[in-house]
């Protein structure tokens, strides 16, 4: 009997779990996804944001919110197009100055200068007193001004930089070059040496053979003479 009690009474508890699963609604899981957002655990952040959207996808704050939390992960891209969602969804001009403004910051970091400053302009018409914003704007102005100049050094640099290595690589050639010829030259001394050896050897083998003979000639003279052989000529 207790037994049947205590089974009925864990019933009992899993279903109110579930009920209260199940009655969770976004802004539960928006404020889940803020707690983990100030806690700067912003993967965990992003989770409750998502699990938000599925429960409402046109959430403003769970769009705007799942945008900060993935720019904070640095996935510019992504945090984009919760912020372009968000401005579908937005109908304060409060939150659509926020919304812009971020994704000015968006722009102004990948150095889309032009980009930025659109996206500032429309932040500040929906919020004229937001400072940061209007100094945000006139630095991407600045900056878009200076960057043609910029643009123009780094093409010039880049012109020095392939002219120096036209140059080492004509002056690499150019002494690849005259090492193939230094080389060129010691192979031909070495073979016009090799010829001199080579001459030089057969005089000396000629010269050797010459003396051979000529020792083999005085030595059969020598032989004829003690042989006999020459006999004296009769006196008349």
């Amino acid at each position: 009997m207790m037994l049947q009690i205590k089974y009925i009474l864990c019933l009992l508890l899993l279903g109110v779990t579930c009920a209260a699963n199940a009655q969770q609604t976004d802004r539960d899981y928006t404020r889940k996804g803020n707690k983990a957002f100030h806690e700067k655990a912003y993967a965990k952040a992003e989770v409750q944001y998502r699990k938000a959207l599925e429960k409402n996808p046109s959430s403003t704050e769970a769009n705007f919110n799942l945008g900060n939390a993935l720019l904070f992960q640095k996935k510019a891209q992504a945090a984009m197009k919760q912020y372009q969602a968000a401005v579908k969804t937005t109908r304060t001009k409060a939150k659509l100055a926020r919304v812009y403004h971020n994704a000015g910051v968006i722009f102004e970091s990948a150095k889309q200068y032009a980009e930025a400053i659109n996206a500032y302009r429309l932040s500040l018409r929906n919020n004229p007193h937001d400072d940061e914003t209007r100094y945000n704007l006139a630095l991407c102005q600045k900056l878009l001004k200076n960057q043609p100049k910029n643009d123009k050094n780094n093409k010039n640099k880049n012109k020095n930089k392939q002219n120096k290595k036209k140059d080492k690589d004509k002056d690499k050639d150019k002494n690849q070059q005259n090492k193939n010829k230094n080389q060129n030259k010691d192979k031909n001394q070495q073979k016009n040496q090799s010829q001199k050896d080579k001459m030089s050897k057969e005089n000396a083998e000629q010269l050797l053979n010459a003396a051979m003979q000529d020792e083999k000639n005085v030595q059969q003279k020598m032989r004829k003479v003690q042989s006999g052989s020459n006999k004296l000529e009769k006196n008349w």
